[in-house]
């Protein structure tokens, strides 16, 4: 399992598990399906978990602790011309402003710390699950962007491995990913949301999107007995 805290938004990468099956016509870029969208409150920060259906003829989905280095690393570093780290101090015209997404503080490269505020690209490939939140409001889907002020952050995120040999075979199952947050009341309240997924092989194949039913947080929230 893999966590992430960020202003007080916890993010966990829920259990994966995989029937391994040899038909004939499973597809080499993966295939999902929505299955389920849950809202279980908690002492702690609350659970929303999506569960969707997966199938994939390689077989290799899922990252990792170790899958670090290209194409899976998490940050590029930018630099100017002459090849060095550029500071937010030095920072040219085009650079964005501080922000915890775009700048990172004292970060260790080629094994030594750089004390400074570097500017970084994000890398999507870091990730193998991405996940979108759209809200109902008039009739009509906005996206609300975590990665906005004043969250800058994201739910997307990296579920493991789904089998431990290399060797490519067909495999189907469902991804249960738990996202935590304390504040999903708060933000979502009655609205009406939807989820959009997507998950992506090691190949980099990127499967279908789709969309969760359109719910309120009180609509799926688990009864407790």
């Amino acid at each position: 399992m893999r966590f992430k805290s960020y202003l007080g938004f916890i993010f966990l990468i829920g259990s994966t598990f995989a029937c391994i099956n040899p038909p004939d016509n499973f597809p080499s870029v993966p295939v999902i399906t929505f299955e389920s969208l849950e809202y279980v409150p908690l002492s702690g920060p609350d659970s929303l978990i999506l569960g969707i259906d997966f199938q994939d003829a390689e077989g290799d989905l899922g990252l990792s602790s170790t899958d670090v280095n290209p194409p899976f690393n998490s940050i590029t570093y930018q630099r100017d011309a002459a090849g060095n780290l550029i500071t937010y101090s030095k920072r040219p015209p085009e650079a964005p402003s501080y922000n915890p997404i775009d700048w990172v503080i004292d970060p260790i490269v080629n094994n030594q710390v750089v004390r400074d505020t570097v500017w970084v690209k994000q890398n999507p490939n870091q990730y193998n699950i991405f996940v979108r939140f759209f809200i109902k409001r008039n009739g009509r889907y906005t996206e609300f962007k975590w990665q906005d002020p004043p969250f800058f952050t994201t739910f997307n995120g990296r579920f493991p491995r789904i089998l431990t040999s290399e060797e490519g075979q067909p495999v189907e199952g469902n991804i249960k990913y738990a996202m935590l947050s304390s504040g999903w009341e708060s933000i979502f309240r009655t609205d009406t949301l939807r989820i959009d997924v997507e998950i992506q092989d090691r190949a980099l194949n990127r499967s279908n999107e789709v969309s969760s039913t359109e719910v309120t947080l009180k609509q799926i929230t688990r009864k407790t007995p």
